[in-house]
């Protein structure tokens, strides 16, 4: 029987075989990478960054770290970040502030931005969480238990009530949503009540969270399976997960156990630029304090009252201009004034003028003027015109006692001033004052030498009354006027004290022609 032997393949044919093995090798090669590279890709969405930057939110949050985040964002802004990494550390704080930061942290279009937990985003830090793009956790750090407290009229701490309530769920739910988290999360985080569980369609085969009561009113119970309790909203408490039960019910994106795996997340080729605390920050922080407000006040308020008794553009008036712009602006920077108050205060200053120099006397306008710069300083101090809470009634207490404090302050040294302002190193510049003896003698000696008689007025047939004399005030002394001593005028000064009109004075002093007065109280 003859063996049949296979056909040989010519040599062209069996070398286009290889070389499409080849090419199909290849090109799953290619496939293969492409769809790692996607793989990744989708893992890290943001993809690579040309600048990124870290800001570092540590602590409560309050009306002052509100700012100081905006503060940071609109720096970051300038710089030219894409990619903006909020580090929270924060046990929370404030409701209205930690929902501010969160919407415009949500709003933030310039830049993705990324909240990163490396220990726990607790209350308003996990709201100010849920209004960013990416949220990046340690696997061990915590999340959640955002319910509202508040204090009633007693000032004690409970829970907030049903319509603070009904209004938080709904805007924690909106947040959620934007960013494409599940709501029922976030709604579980302020609502005690909400009890989670993961639950599978039987129809369509895809996995979803459910809360028990939205299953009870399901049309088709029987469409759901239930295939988890999600224990953490159980109890009655407020739902608080670790990074990696976070990442697995889908709340957040990435664990990351320190800031270098985070930089591989996010594809960065270099550390990002940290936006820390600074100085200015800590000036703000400082001239915020009570008691720096309340030393700029009575500074001011002195140096005002110095600057009044001593009219023209001199010391006291650049000492009152300084201190009230740094409360201002600190304030401001702060978050607790505006604009508004700065008006008020400014208001305040030229119903004073108007009633010291214009129309004299303790009427209307100087009432006025000192109810619109208290005003204008309680205001400045808290971010709210009228309390609607116990948190902010104690506010409104502590501003009204700073404000009353300094004010009390600036009476004390106004009364001390009013009676040693001549002799004070520092005040003695900043009001008229008769010259000294030596002065005096020196102006006689130089008037003797022309002419005129020693020790007598400058001018020879001038006026001038004897010590002890009294006489009328002709005129408002601020501290110097003009004063009725019989038929004759004279020019004098008091001692820094303002006399008003028709008020009757005693001569004190005559050096020179320089003639000094005091109020003779009681008398008219």
């Amino acid at each position: 029987m003859r063996r049949r032997t296979p056909a040989r393949l010519p040599v062209a044919v069996s070398r286009s075989r290889s070389a499409a093995r080849m090419l199909c090798a290849v090109m799953l090669i290619v496939l293969g990478g492409i769809g790692l590279l996607a793989q990744d890709q989708k893992q890290a969405k943001p993809g690579k960054y040309k600048h990124a930057v870290m800001i570092r939110f540590q602590g409560e949050i309050t009306a002052f770290n509100e700012h100081y985040v905006y503060r940071k964002l609109d720096q970051a802004k300038s710089q030219g970040a894409d990619l903006v990494i909020v580090e929270i550390t924060s046990p929370g704080g404030l409701l209205d502030e930690s929902l501010n930061i969160a919407y415009r942290l949500r709003d933030t279009t310039w830049a993705r931005t990324v909240a990163y937990v490396p220990q726990r985003a607790i209350s308003g830090g996990a709201i100010m969480s849920l209004g960013c793009d990416d949220i990046v956790m340690n696997e061990h750090a915590q999340i959640g238990d955002a319910g509202a407290i508040q204090q009633d009229q007693f000032f004690f701490f409970r829970e907030a009530d049903a319509k603070t309530r009904t209004y938080l769920t709904g805007q924690v739910r909106t947040l959620a949503e934007a960013k494409g988290r599940p709501p029922l999360l976030a709604e579980a985080m302020v609502d005690k009540k909400t009890v989670l569980y993961q639950v599978r369609d039987k129809q369509t085969g895809e996995e979803t969270i459910m809360s028990e009561a939205m299953l009870d009113k399901a049309e088709d119970p029987a469409r759901w399976e239930k295939l988890n309790l999600i224990d953490e909203s159980t109890n009655e408490r407020y739902l608080q997960l670790s990074g990696r039960r976070a990442v697995e019910l889908g709340l957040a994106q990435h664990l990351a156990d320190d800031l270098d795996e985070l930089m591989k997340i996010y594809q960065l080729p270099e550390r990002p630029v940290v936006l820390d605390w600074g100085a200015v920050d800590t000036t703000i922080m400082i001239l915020n304090h009570w008691f720096t407000s309340v030393l700029l006040i009575i500074i001011g308020l002195v140096a005002l009252y110095a600057e009044l008794a001593s009219p023209g553009i001199s010391v006291g008036g650049l000492i009152a201009g300084l201190c009230f712009v740094l409360f201002f602006w600190s304030h401001f920077m702060g978050g607790t004034s505006g604009w508004l108050e700065v008006i008020l205060f400014l208001s305040g200053i030229v119903f004073l003028g108007v009633e010291l120099f214009v129309i004299p006397g303790w009427g209307f306008a100087g009432v006025t003027g000192i109810l619109l710069m208290i005003s204008s300083l309680v205001l400045a101090s808290q971010n709210f015109v009228v309390p609607t809470t116990g948190h902010q009634a104690m506010q409104l207490l502590h501003g009204l006692g700073m404000v009353m404090g300094a004010i009390l302050g600036f009476i004390v040294l106004a009364m001390l001033l009013s009676r040693h302002m001549g002799s004070l190193p520092l005040f003695n510049r900043l009001i008229l004052k008769p010259p000294s003896m030596e002065d005096s003698e020196e102006a006689d000696d130089e008037e003797s030498d022309g002419g005129g008689k020693k020790g007598g007025p400058l001018y020879p047939d001038e006026y001038l009354p004897e010590i002890g004399q009294y006489g009328v005030a002709d005129s408002p002394l601020r501290p110097s006027g003009k004063v009725r001593f019989g038929e004759e005028y004279v020019d004098v000064v008091t001692e820094g004290t303002f006399v008003e009109s028709g008020r009757r004075v005693r001569v004190l002093k005559v050096a020179g022609n320089l003639v000094t007065v005091r109020e003779v109280h009681g008398e008219t």
